[in-house]
């Protein structure tokens, strides 16, 4: 029988590399076991949640054409509604990305005249064109709804004397972007998006509190959803698909949101009683309730990357000591050619496409040429082991995901032993 070492070899991974990911992940026993403590937390509260919803074998049967009376679907919104602990939630395939579900979630709540506010700074890349700050056919702006936004403090806080400032009243709608999208500033926990939204609604009750959540579902004990926000945001083929997702987003809030999501996604008078599942229920389903577990482990493989790549020299966020609020590590390289080597190694330790060289190219929706790594399962789910970043300063990139917590070591060592071969990192 081959040994462990003999196998790592025959992937690429030479001994010295092996030898030092293995002396670090031997420091993190304590670190592992807190996020297995996690995990199992809230694979009971999913349990609980389908439970508590009477989950059938019948909730996975297809529809299709108009989707009238699906029981699946239907009893998945409520799942979802149950494990976040909102009024209501809103589950479907036609709801194609996060970028889509946050569209949604905001177009369907603001109206002309209206102002959304970011009190989180600058948003995702992909959202400055749904809002205008980058003209775009259909635009918010387009729609006579204005935009302003409250950068984060130096420390990565809210600024909450320039938030007080900013509300006026026309602002309708904050949003709170809990991950950290293309910057390297640190990732908002639950609490302190409590704590913001707290702040806004003694401001003005009546204002909506959004949230992004995407990469962070399940990261914690709690969502922002149990700290006062009205609607929570993400994607399926992120954190809560667990990887079987295909497709899909989702938002859970209050009824009035969901209800004005449902009648713009489908359309006014039709609203949730239409949208056929096309036999993707059983994978919603069954991806929802491995999501926790698969988000172990590659919140495994965000604290092992930030340890791996701290230790050689390279700025890393969160940092290997820092609490875990989402499953994103950013690591800077200060060139491109060390993100275009990272990304490298993440595809070669990929299941599919692994001999594919990924390259940086012009990606709809980004002010920069982008390059991403990811041999998934699933096309373009970051759940599943990928990386990707722009091709412009500070040259970070952005490491995610992984299905199983072997799958992400092997992708951070394959990385760290292309930096190695191309001269970019040198160890210890």
């Amino acid at each position: 029988m081959e040994t462990m070492e003999s196998v790592y070899r025959s992937l690429g991974i030479s001994s010295e590399v092996l030898d030092y990911g293995q002396r670090i992940e031997s420091e993190l026993k304590e670190r592992f076991e807190a996020i297995d403590a996690t995990a199992e937390y809230n694979q009971l509260k999913v349990i609980g949640a389908m439970q508590k919803c009477k989950v059938s074998a019948e909730c996975f049967n297809a529809s299709s054409g108009y989707g009238y009376n699906d029981l699946g679907r239907d009893k998945l919104e409520e799942v979802y509604a149950a494990a976040f602990h909102t009024e209501a939630a809103l589950v479907r395939p036609q709801i194609t990305c996060g970028t889509h579900a946050l569209a949604l979630a905001l177009m369907s709540n603001l109206r002309p005249g209206d102002e959304l506010l970011s009190i989180s700074g600058k948003p995702y890349d992909t959202l400055e064109e749904v809002i205008g700050i980058r003209p775009s056919k259909g635009s918010l702006a387009e729609y006579g709804i204005t935009y302003r936004q409250v950068d984060l403090l130096a420390d990565g806080s809210f600024d909450l004397e320039g938030i007080r400032q900013a509300v006026t009243p026309a602002t309708k709608l904050v949003a709170i972007q809990r991950s950290k999208g293309y910057q390297t500033r640190p990732t908002l926990s639950v609490e302190k998006i409590g704590e913001a939204i707290a702040f806004v609604k003694g401001i003005r009750p009546d204002i909506i509190c959004m949230v992004d959540n995407c990469y962070g579902e399940f990261v914690e004990r709690t969502e922002p959803s149990d700290v006062g926000a009205d609607m929570v945001v993400g994607s399926l083929i992120k954190n809560p698909g667990g990887g079987l997702a295909p497709i899909g987003g989702y938002i859970a809030g209050t009824e009035e949101c969901i209800e004005n999501a449902a009648y713009r996604l489908t359309s006014p008078g039709l609203g949730r009683e239409v949208g056929a599942s096309l036999g993707v229920m059983q994978s919603f389903y069954q991806g929802f309730f491995l999501a926790p577990t698969v988000t172990a482990g590659a919140l495994k493989g965000a604290v092992f990357a930030a340890n791996v790549f701290e230790r050689l020299g390279f700025p890393v966020v969160p940092d290997g000591s820092e609490s875990r609020h989402d499953i994103i590590q950013a690591v800077t390289f200060g060139s491109p050619e060390g993100v275009v080597a990272f990304c490298e190694g993440i595809q070669a330790a990929a299941p599919v496409d692994s001999y594919v060289t990924p390259e940086p190219w012009a990606m709809p929706g980004y002010d920069s040429e982008v390059i991403m790594a990811a041999g998934a399962f699933v096309q373009g789910s970051s759940i599943e082991l990928s990386a990707d970043g722009p091709i412009k300063p500070p040259y970070a990139v952005y490491f995610q995901g992984g299905l199983t917590w072997y799958h992400a070591k092997l992708g951070i060592l394959k990385a760290l032993q292309k930096l190695i071969d191309a001269g970019i990192a040198k160890l210890p």
